[in-house]
């Protein structure tokens, strides 16, 4: 019926439109206003203006619909334009303006402005709730607390703080901000009412928090007041902090209590089946998907085709997506993510290519897809091409994988590039921008830098990721005191240590030595932080005490290792053994690895390498013959070099560069001179020998 009237209503301004015009009559103002948003919701937007300009006097309620249908159609220039040049403007206007500015990346100094002007103006336009909590999601949008207090002081003195709606736009801001006290004594001032909209804000900030035992408690009080908005919370809530049977538990409650769910819903259930890679439950919510008609919805089916790439089944996720009539970049980013986890870059391209309209989330995707595939060349041709093509500034996660392929090729002036095109682009530097810089730094061998860049990130934005980037930048250049000194600090600012922060601390103490604290380090992971080892870190403490000739230690250790031990940690026993005698031990290693990794030359090389440390000739021999016939290949050694805007890759006696003659031509050269810088360099001994 509301659909039904809508229509009428439509037709009637229509008719009213049509037959004003026959008769040579100039229809009201008030038909022309309903007019010029009925064309512009119907996506006619030329024929609104052209309305709005055959208007003779356009009232202020002319001029915020003209404004609102170019805001509607994401025009905003288009839209400030039409604003500054208005003859009437009102309290709707200016929060009109103001809620566009705030919804829309790269406009937050003009809604500053606005709101600035609209200060100064209070008196002839005046301020209302809506503006001030479009200032408070501004804020939230900026995580600026200072800005969200000030507006929270603001909103006080002039009573504004009273209402649903306030609270819980300050609920948001303060969580959001990282003031999560700040958050909980906003719904506590909610003066003993207990609302639906402060209480669905606070369990989301309870969710951000991941604080789920708060976020149950608060959602089971008044539960009368639960909609499906409520549920949704909770259950993704769940899913995004890694409870993902929980969330799936919840989402069974729901339906069993009789509550409506919708595509947010069985977003957040596909989520959690994606997080369990569990097919089965997947496909049972993909038939929910198809039996409630939600396979339209490009979000519900591009998180079908997310599930089905992550669990492995490519060929499901192409027939999901070959069933999108209106392709969704988010869907096809999900399909590309998948080919690129198979390693089947090619397939990638190929979806990427046909293409006809490119989004920054498909340029990310293939961008991500190629660092995890090591095709870093690849990367930097993509991301000359998205800057070629596109008129617009490239997502952050873009720049992140730019310099994720810098600091795998250790190209440091490629990097020094990426991060001066940051800072002329004027990008907004997050807490992941400066934890890829300070990766990025890092590998490239110039710890100098990613202290600076780590010393600009605040303390409260300080993760573990960041301190685990720093402290393995450290470890793996010989600052092993200021490794421990970093750690530390990280227990102070209570960041918890997980399994990737031992890594680098046992990293840390292998190469200096330290066997002592690192195995304090090694009992402390589990006993006080309950991390429990892998296989890397069983790895790095027989290394450790190889590298300190305990041999004996790593033996009694290996004994104690409660999960199988595979070549990884075979490979670091043997390099042990090459500091003994003890060819007994290099024998058992080598039984244990070749049962592992037969195929693979590098362990025959090293094999005979430790053969050879121990005298064992022959041994060393039987082993390069047995590699010959296992036909096993070690991958060669390379170099790289970059050189006029190119890597440029060399193994020994390569010739297949393309500029190999002259290469070897200059290299000669080099040796020739080489050679003769030593001729005269033993004459000129000689002759002083003689004085």
């Amino acid at each position: 019926m509301v659909i039904r009237s809508l229509r009428v209503r439509d037709a009637l301004v229509f008719r009213d439109h049509v037959q004003a015009i026959k008769s040579g009559l100039v229809s009201s103002i008030f038909t022309c206003n309903q007019l010029i948003h009925l064309y512009s919701k119907h996506g006619l937007l030329q024929e609104a203006h052209k309305l709005f300009d055959e208007i003779p006097h356009p009232n202020v309620f002319s001029w915020n619909v003209i404004i609102m249908s170019y805001i509607k159609a994401h025009n905003l220039p288009h839209a400030q334009a039409l604003f500054d040049s208005a003859s009437h403007r009102d309290l709707v206007s200016y929060n009109s303006m103001l809620s566009a500015y705030v919804g829309s990346d790269g406009y937050e100094t003009e809604a500053l402005d606005l709101f600035t002007r609209m200060q100064s103006a209070r008196d002839t336009i005046g301020i209302d709730e809506f503006t001030l909590t479009t200032m408070l999601n501004l804020a939230a949008n900026l995580r600026v607390l200072l800005y969200g207090k000030q507006m929270h002081s603001y909103m006080v003195k002039t009573a504004n703080d009273l209402s649903k709606f306030a609270s819980s736009s300050l609920i948001d801001m303060y969580s959001k901000c990282g003031s999560f006290q700040d958050a909980c004594t906003a719904f506590g001032g909610c003066h003993g009412m207990v609302d639906l909209i402060s209480k669905n804000a606070m369990v989301a900030a309870c969710c951000r928090e991941k604080n789920m035992t708060m976020a149950l408690n608060i959602f089971w009080k008044n539960p009368e007041l639960n909609d499906t908005v409520s549920w949704n919370t909770l259950i993704a809530g769940y899913a995004q902090n890694g409870y993902v049977e929980k969330s799936l538990t919840l989402f069974v409650v729901m339906t069993e209590n009789g509550i409506g769910f919708n595509e947010h819903t069985l977003a957040s259930v596909l989520s959690a089946c994606t997080g369990l890679k569990c097919l089965k439950l997947g496909k049972s919510v993909h038939a929910w998907v198809l039996k409630y008609g939600y396979s339209s919805n490009k979000f519900i089916s591009s998180g079908i085709i997310d599930f089905y790439s992550k669990c492995g089944n490519i060929r499901y996720a192409e027939l999901v997506n070959a069933e999108i009539e209106i392709k969704s970049p988010f869907a096809v980013a999900s399909l590309i993510a998948g080919y690129s986890s198979q390693g089947n870059m090619t397939e990638a391209q190929r979806l990427f290519d046909s293409l006809l309209e490119r989004n920054s989330v498909v340029w990310t995707a293939l961008c991500s897809g190629y660092v995890k595939s090591q095709q870093c060349e690849e990367v930097f041709k993509l991301f000359k091409e998205f800057i070629t093509k596109e008129a617009v500034v490239p997502d952050t996660m873009i720049i992140i994988s730019v310099l994720g392929a810098c600091a795998i090729q250790a190209a440091l002036s490629l990097g020094k590039e990426s991060h001066a095109y940051i800072l002329r682009m004027r990008f907004h530097v997050d807490k992941k921008l400066l934890s890829a810089l300070t990766d990025m730094y890092s590998k490239c061998g110039n710890v100098t830098y990613a202290e600076k860049i780590f010393q600009l990130v605040t303390d409260s934005d300080r993760d573990a990721i960041l301190y685990n980037i720093m402290i393995a930048g450290y470890a793996h250049h010989g600052y092993e005191n200021k490794a421990i000194y970093l750690f530390q600090e990280m227990l102070n600012k209570s960041v918890k240590p997980d399994a990737v922060t031992f890594i680098a601390l046992l990293s840390a103490c292998r190469h200096s030595g330290l066997v002592e604290l690192g195995e304090q380090f090694f009992i402390s992971m589990e006993q006080d932080y309950n991390v429990l080892p892998e296989i890397y870190h069983y790895a790095c403490m027989v290394d450790m005490y190889g590298r300190a000739n305990k041999l004996e230690k790593a033996v009694e250790f290996m004994r104690k290792i409660p999960i199988p031990i595979d070549a990884t940690i075979w490979g670091a026993f043997l390099n042990a053994c090459q500091m003994s005698s003890d060819t007994a031990l290099v024998k058992r290693a080598e039984e244990e690895l070749l049962k592992v990794e037969a195929d693979n030359g590098s362990r025959y090389v090293q094999l005979a390498n430790a053969y050879a440390a121990t005298g064992k000739w022959d041994e060393m021999g039987r082993i390069r013959k047995k590699m010959r016939g296992y036909e096993a290949k070690k991958l060669a050694g390379c170099s790289w070099i970059f050189v006029e805007n190119g890597i440029h890759v060399f193994t020994s006696g390569d010739t297949s560069h393309s500029k190999a003659d002259a290469i070897y031509s200059t290299l000669m050269r080099l040796n020739g001179k080489l050679y003769l810088s030593f001729i005269e360099l033993n004459q000129l001994n000689e002759i002083q020998a003689g004085i």
